[in-house]
């Protein structure tokens, strides 16, 4: 899955009220960003790159293993797979969404 295939799964899941109360980016470095704003009514996903309330590095390739449910969050978290900057209880509140 691209960037694109990527944020348009997230946009789905997401929904229009998902319930984050804040903004949380997925930075996959060199492959671009996933912007989730769910203080907007509805709720947006984009691939802009604006501050966050937490933010996610991760690889694209680990972003879709977690999206397609290969890969549990926290797992991902305990080993390494990602880094959480920010506020933990918005990635702790996202876990519930993706």
């Amino acid at each position: 899955m691209n960037l694109e295939a990527c944020t348009e799964a997230i946009r789905t899941k997401v929904g229009s009220d998902s319930g984050l109360n804040a903004t949380l980016k997925f930075d996959c470095g060199a492959d671009g960003t996933v912007y989730i704003d769910g203080k907007s009514t509805p709720n947006s996903v984009s691939n802009s790159n604006g501050d966050a309330d937490c933010t996610v590095g991760i690889t694209l390739e680990n972003l879709n293993a977690m999206i397609t449910g290969d890969l549990e969050p926290a797992t991902g978290f305990m080993m390494g797979k990602l880094k959480v900057t920010g506020d933990m209880s918005v990635a702790m509140r996202l876990q519930r969404v993706i």
